[in-house]
């Protein structure tokens, strides 16, 4: 097997007492979609923050392509090629495709003018290579369906350096048709075979339809993982809800 083009090692992370994670582990390989699972408070979010350069561990090593590195902001993990997708997109609803594009990363020319031809292609060629042909970039973005916005901030992550692309929570307040647009962008970026993809989802059926392995996260632990091959539904579902046996919750309900 290739090496893990992202390696996440042993990664602490406390804020004061509180411990938000204790150990995580997790390798990402080139042309694989690991969906990353887990309740509300599993640490999902910590991590990914980590990855982004938002926060930095308290312990633990992260590897790129086989090289430590450590980033003290955002946009250090950038330049090392972590391209992060928030929910909310960080996109201006009232600029065009292009303009939202290459935001704070204009082409420009001589006397500071901005190459509008080259980069309306450019925008234009690159989200047709995930399946999105727009014939007029120089639309608002706010005309855009939800899955269309997605699209345009996975392509602008990807065409500016991203090997290591994390999607944060992608379908979520997306129509069905919506979601199914976004999901079908994921399985033609892995198809490119040479970007890692780490989808974070509370969906578990969108994991189990893009996803070749997954982990799960519980109070900022890995509590199990497996492929998809190897993992039955109600296993995924259980490691979802933290771990817990059904009969366990049940027991639960029924002391209250």
């Amino acid at each position: 097997m290739a090496e893990p083009l992202i390696r996440v090692q042993d990664i602490v992370k406390k804020f004061g007492p509180f411990m938000a994670l204790n150990g995580v582990s997790l390798d990402v390989f080139p042309g694989e979609v690991l969906a990353l699972l887990g309740d509300n408070g599993a640490g999902k979010s910590t991590l990914i923050k980590i990855l982004a350069g938002v926060h930095q561990q308290t312990s633990g090593k992260i590897f790129i392509e086989g090289q430590e590195v450590r980033f003290r902001s955002p946009r250090d993990a950038s330049a090392a090629g972590i391209g992060t997708v928030y929910q909310d997109l960080a996109l201006n609803q009232l600029m065009s495709v292009t303009r939202n594009f290459f935001m704070g990363r204009e082409l420009k020319g001589m006397l500071g003018k901005l190459r509008m031809d080259e980069m309306d292609k450019i925008a234009h060629d690159e989200m047709l290579k995930i399946g999105i042909d727009f014939s007029d970039p120089t639309q608002a973005v706010g005309t855009m369906s939800g899955g269309q916005r997605q699209t345009l901030a996975i392509a602008r992550a990807i065409h500016f350096g991203a090997k290591v692309l994390i999607l944060d929570e992608p379908t979520s307040a997306l129509g069905q048709k919506q979601q199914m647009e976004v999901l079908k962008t994921i399985k033609r970026v892995r198809k490119r075979g040479d970007i890692a993809i780490i989808f974070i989802t509370h969906n578990e059926i969108h994991s189990q339809l893009v996803a070749d392995r997954f982990t799960f996260l519980a109070l900022g632990q890995v509590i199990g993982s497996g492929t998809k091959d190897g993992l039955e539904h109600d296993e995924i579902r259980r490691l979802m809800a933290g771990g817990a046996k059904m009969g366990d919750l049940e027991q639960e309900l029924a002391d209250l």
